[in-house]
């Protein structure tokens, strides 16, 4: 019997380094904040949620749509459209159990399309896009992803559409397969590939996320929470992205993105280093080319000009974890606050007992275009 329990001891031992080495450790990130250039009062709230908002997406004409974080393993409607001061099920909740699993990501693109991605509770189920046209309702894609696109592993958990309307990016942090990558979808073929797999760009690195009073480490420390590709933003000529834990912000021209016979080696020397950034989760741009970045560590959006000069636009304690972000009209930009982390392995009564969940807006000065 002792040496059964040495042997298991060994064996705990051995499995815990092997989780601590893959998943744990870090260190802390510098605090790039400066003073805001708003005052944290023009933060208006726009919506309370009892449930955590994962995504947000407003369209050119006010319809602001929201998902519930997949984290907080909600059992009801997962989608919610915002109106006349109500959140309803977007479509019908019948709808819903047959379309969804976890989606989180949404963006509404110039054609007036809802698009969804669901990324099948970290590719142990199938993960998959979906489209709506918001004009008449139907359902004009309803695809999965097979392993080669979304294997065991990965979180397809944010997109972005080409104005044209032909591309999708899409975002894999792959917190636990630690192989992120985008993917690169075309809308007219249905066809998707993985592109920058395992590259430095997309890749987390060794930082322990720290928001407020919550360090992002979980078994005492043997898992921390480390994400790859996780914002992105796309604009007329360039998409912008950067790692939840990294600390730079990467371009890269869309042209060159569609070029399916491009070797990885020569798509790798096309992209380009834009600028420093803090620990962030949502991007979104605006039409003269400001990239709009969260910190999910100090409550602030920051911008990033088209000089590649880096700012604080707002900063404010009222937004526990700035998650994503979308322009709507009139200039506004709206910010989601899952609140993730009061989600993260925390009990249903947990999660409820921090409600509700918000979504704000603010002018940081730019007009900006919904489904960027």
């Amino acid at each position: 019997m002792k040496s059964v329990l040495l042997f298991l001891a060994f064996l705990f031992i051995i499995a815990a380094t092997t989780l601590w080495i893959r998943h744990g450790g870090g260190n802390p990130y510098p605090d790039l904040t400066r003073t805001a250039e708003l005052s944290s009062t023009v933060l208006e709230e726009v919506l309370a949620y009892p449930e955590p908002i994962g995504n947000v997406a407003v369209s050119r004409d006010g319809r602001l749509f929201f998902t519930v974080h997949p984290e907080s393993r909600p059992h009801g409607n997962k989608l919610l459209e915002y109106v006349d001061g109500a959140s309803v099920p977007y479509p019908s909740l019948r709808q819903q159990n047959e379309l969804f699993d976890t989606p989180l990501g949404i963006v509404v693109d110039r054609f007036d399309r809802l698009w969804i991605i669901d990324h099948g509770n970290h590719g142990l189920r199938s993960a998959r896009i979906t489209g709506i046209d918001l004009r008449s309702g139907d359902i004009v894609r309803e695809q999965i992803f097979d392993q080669s696109v979304a294997p065991f592993g990965s979180m397809l958990q944010d997109l972005q559409v080409s104005a044209d309307g032909r591309t999708i990016v899409i975002a894999d942090a792959s917190f636990w397969r630690k192989s992120p990558a985008l993917i690169v979808y075309d809308v007219e073929t249905g066809t998707a590939r993985r592109v920058l797999e395992g590259h430095p760009s997309v890749s987390a690195e060794n930082y322990v996320v720290q928001s407020g009073d919550h360090k992002m480490e979980f078994l005492g420390g043997m898992a921390v929470l480390r994400g790859g590709v996780d914002g992105i933003a796309l604009g007329e000529e360039w998409l912008y992205w950067g790692a939840l834990s990294g600390s730079s912000l990467y371009r890269i021209r869309l042209q060159d993105l569609r070029k399916q016979d491009l070797p990885a080696s020569q798509l790798a020397k096309m992209l380009d280093r834009v600028s420093n950034k803090p620990l962030s989760d949502g991007f979104s741009m605006d039409t003269v080319g400001n990239v709009y970045i969260t910190d999910v560590e100090h409550h602030a959006i920051f911008r990033v000009n088209p000089a590649g000069e880096l700012s604080t636009v707002l900063q404010s304690r009222a937004i526990r974890w700035p998650d994503a972000l979308s322009f709507g009209p009139e200039g506004y930009l709206y910010v989601a606050d899952s609140a993730l982390p009061e989600l993260i392995l925390k009990s249903n009564d947990h999660i409820k007992a921090q409600g509700p969940y918000r979504i704000f807006r603010f002018k940081p000065g730019f007009e900006g275009v919904p489904g960027q």
